[in-house]
């Protein structure tokens, strides 16, 4: 998806939350720049705030239950960051920089709960960017 925006330190650009009885697991991020201006996110485990536009899914194995994470694009009112997950997706500032991320064994599990996800958010100044997360349920 292209982002909306360049999101905050606390408004995802992209973000996939979980339900109450439901978490995910992150296996890969891939992250675009679309402007000649670098940029650096983090991801983030996160509750609350409000998601943008809820973006197009499409589960790899088509006869599977359907999902229940759902997938937003630029959050449009303040979350609550829970713990910064570690990870950074640095893009070099050149249009199509790029960086992707993979998470071996379970990937990484976000929180239980209503609201609780895993996202990007940016360090310092974001950009327009292109987002592709992959992820268990």
């Amino acid at each position: 998806m292209t982002a909306a925006g360049a999101g905050t330190s606390v408004r995802p650009i992209f973000a996939v939350v979980g339900s109450a009885a439901l978490t995910i697991q992150l296996r890969e991020i891939s992250l675009w720049n679309t402007t000649a201006v670098a940029c650096t996110y983090r991801l983030v485990a996160f509750t609350g705030g409000t998601a943008g536009t809820a973006q197009t899914m499409r589960k790899w194995r088509r006869n599977s239950l359907g999902s229940n994470a759902i997938a937003s694009g630029l959050w449009v009112a303040d979350a609550t960051i829970v713990e910064d997950c570690g990870e950074r997706m640095v893009l070099g500032a050149a249009i199509g920089s790029a960086a992707i991320l993979t998470f071996g064994g379970d990937g990484i599990e976000s929180t239980i709960g209503t609201g609780s996800g895993l996202g990007l958010v940016p360090v310092g100044t974001g950009q327009v960017c292109e987002v592709k997360f992959t992820w268990d349920e």
